[in-house]
């Protein structure tokens, strides 16, 4: 079932770098950002990346806890995480059930072929659970400052 904007998330369970499992209930009280991006290593998901990494502080002050997530297995995660000195998770989907649950598969032409890829997306998750913002198909620069200043809207 594809979470709806201001509902209640369904339940879930994924794991994360760093040995953390992620559900909406453990981070109750708390702000969250998932953020769905193509694939490890590429141009486009390094720099969104790295302005997360940027703003890291920002988010964590204004109460938000953030996740990137796509279906790159953990040791990809991993060295993503380490190379890029990320301070926060990567969840590995790589069943693709998170991916699927938030809609955000899609049919992509690739030098010519039609090819299932995710398409970037951002969703903002309050303390009680609920989703209250997604950003779907966008585009990196100043994304990362939107979403920012979503999160402090919440307050």
């Amino acid at each position: 079932m594809t979470p709806a904007l201001n509902k209640p998330l369904p339940e879930f369970e994924a794991l994360a770098t760093g040995g953390v499992k992620f559900t909406p209930q453990a981070y109750a009280g708390q702000s969250v950002v998932l953020y769905f991006y193509p694939k490890d290593n590429t141009p486009g998901c390094t720099t969104e990346a790295m302005q997360f990494r940027d703003h890291h502080k920002d988010f964590v002050k204004a109460g938000a806890v953030v996740f990137g997530v796509s279906r790159d297995n953990m040791a990809s995660h991993d060295k993503f995480k380490q190379a890029l000195d990320l301070p926060f998770e990567l969840i590995a989907d790589t069943e693709e059930k998170l991916c699927h649950m938030f809609g955000v598969v899609k049919n992509k032409i690739m030098y010519g072929k039609k090819v299932k890829g995710i398409e970037r997306s951002t969703f903002l998750i309050d303390g009680s659970g609920i989703l209250r913002a997604e950003w779907r198909g966008l585009k990196v620069a100043g994304h990362v400052e939107e979403v920012l200043k979503a999160v402090k809207g919440l307050k």
